[in-house]
């Protein structure tokens, strides 16, 4: 299966995005009224949580409602609020050692549902990379220019619950906060629909998971290493949790390793268990944050990007994933 990349620098939403996001809506609208949830909250809703919670990109949200005009749906959408459950993967590694602090992570997720871009935006003057998800807003993982890096990996608990979705309280992180301690102030106050890890590093080397969820109190980790499942998860109830186990395991027996360096720690993300090829769950890309340099790298086998807030650079790829098993 092949799947096209674009890098692209895009200060904030104008015609360009109106256009990709009429030609994506349809998607949006399956993702947004998905399976598994009740009734989707009115317009006015969504925009009085957004201000509630998230009062700073309420200008921006305002703006891209005005982009896609009387379309009462799409403001929903574009607000990220009470959106439906979702499964994915991802591993995620803090290394410290000689050319860190380092965020290693790889994102599993089906390949026909992640979009295509990697962004520089800079919507208040404030520039973020990241790799962007979803109609507006979005990111799974990225990095400002303070040095800030965030990325997320979806919880171990079915809950559900009235917050947003995690990619746009990233883009929050991001657009707001400065170090890791802003960081959890912030995600420890915004009310969160499902149950998400995100996993934060700065430039000083600080690090934190916070372990967040609909049905409980936010929780923080400081294992430089995380998946899938919950901080006082102790049993394996099922497949994708033994899954995860096993590739958290992975991930701290790589650390421990005395002669281990960022590069080989890089390298074990393209080796079994952290680098999947089942289809649906399928390792879509590897990225390493670099925030003391202001650098990440986007990896797929074969190819590297490296991006730079003061070397942006655009930039197309097309990579060949093979025939992926069932």
């Amino acid at each position: 299966m092949f799947k096209h990349f674009v890098a692209a620098r895009e200060d904030e939403p104008g015609d360009a995005w109106r256009a990709r996001f009429a030609a994506g809506r349809d998607e949006a609208v399956r993702w947004y009224l998905g399976s598994g949830r009740g009734p989707p909250p009115r317009a006015i809703e969504c925009r009085a949580a957004l201000r509630r919670h998230m009062p700073e990109l309420v200008p921006h949200y305002d703006s891209a409602c005005a982009l896609v005009g009387d379309d009462d749906l799409a403001h929903r959408i574009l607000s990220h609020y009470r959106p439906p459950p979702i499964v994915h993967g991802c591993s995620q590694a803090i290394w410290l050692g000689d050319g860190g602090p380092a965020l290693v992570r790889n994102y599993d997720y089906p390949l026909d549902i992640v979009s295509d871009r990697f962004e520089l935006t800079a919507w208040s003057g404030h520039r973020v990379i990241a790799k962007a998800q979803r109609p507006w807003g979005g990111c799974l993982d990225g990095m400002n220019e303070d040095g800030l890096v965030a990325s997320q990996t979806a919880g171990g608990s079915p809950a559900q619950g009235l917050g947003f979705s995690v990619i746009l309280v990233l883009r929050y992180v991001l657009e707001t906060c400065r170090n890791v301690d802003q960081a959890i102030a912030a995600l420890s106050r915004i009310p969160i629909a499902l149950s998400q890890n995100v996993t934060l590093l700065d430039r000083t080397g600080q690090f934190a998971t916070v372990f967040l969820g609909p049905d409980r109190e936010p929780a923080i980790s400081r294992i430089p290493a995380c998946t899938n499942h919950l901080e006082t998860t102790t049993k394996l109830g099922s497949a994708a949790l033994t899954r995860s186990f096993r590739r958290q395991r992975s991930i701290l027996a790589a650390l421990e390793e005395r002669t281990m360096t960022l590069e080989r720690l890089t390298a074990k993300f393209f080796e079994p268990p952290l680098y999947s090829r089942q289809d649906g769950f399928t390792t879509v890309y590897t990225a390493v944050y670099l925030p003391a340099e202001g650098r990440v790298d986007y990896l797929w086998p074969g190819e590297r990007w490296s991006q730079r807030f003061n070397h942006f650079v655009a930039a197309e790829y097309t990579h060949d994933y093979g025939e992926l098993p069932s």
